[in-house]
């Protein structure tokens, strides 16, 4: 129910993220989100500020694999890694891949967490696909 609430509200415009001055949630562009997804966000509103709060200590690799999950589902939009997954095939293949194997843990719903259905296969894939991401970036500054 989390990331399913936190779609929609990135998907309408808002912006929600912890705040680094404070560490409380913050919502921006509340205006752009529909009052029922207002509504339905109220009563997780813990679990919510748990999940943002599990990607603190992430590394890299983690965070990355989040923003191509989330750009991939159509919930937030990052132009550069776009770029990147359209000019390295070799990347959006592993990428494919990486969602493969997840799913062959039992991730079947883009709407729960994927980092329970990890394993070291994944891991690994996980570690190619940051290493492919920072040597593009490095590439094309």
């Amino acid at each position: 129910m989390v990331l399913y609430v936190l779609s929609q509200i990135w998907k309408s415009g808002g912006i929600i993220e912890l705040d680094q001055s404070d560490g409380q949630l913050e919502l921006k562009n509340h205006q752009n989100v529909p009052s029922e997804v207002l509504k339905a966000a109220d009563p997780i509103f813990g679990e919510i500020e748990k999940w943002f709060k599990s990607w603190e200590q992430a590394s890299a690799a983690d965070k990355t694999l989040m923003k191509m999950v989330h750009q991939a589902c159509g919930w937030q939009h990052n132009p550069k890694l776009n770029e990147w997954i359209c000019a390295d095939i070799d990347a959006l293949m592993l990428f494919v891949e990486w969602q493969e194997t997840l799913a062959k843990n039992g991730w079947n719903d883009i709407y729960e967490d994927y980092r329970q259905f990890e394993n070291e296969t994944s891991n690994i894939m996980k570690k190619k696909l940051y290493e492919r991401a920072v040597l593009y970036a490095n590439q094309n500054k």
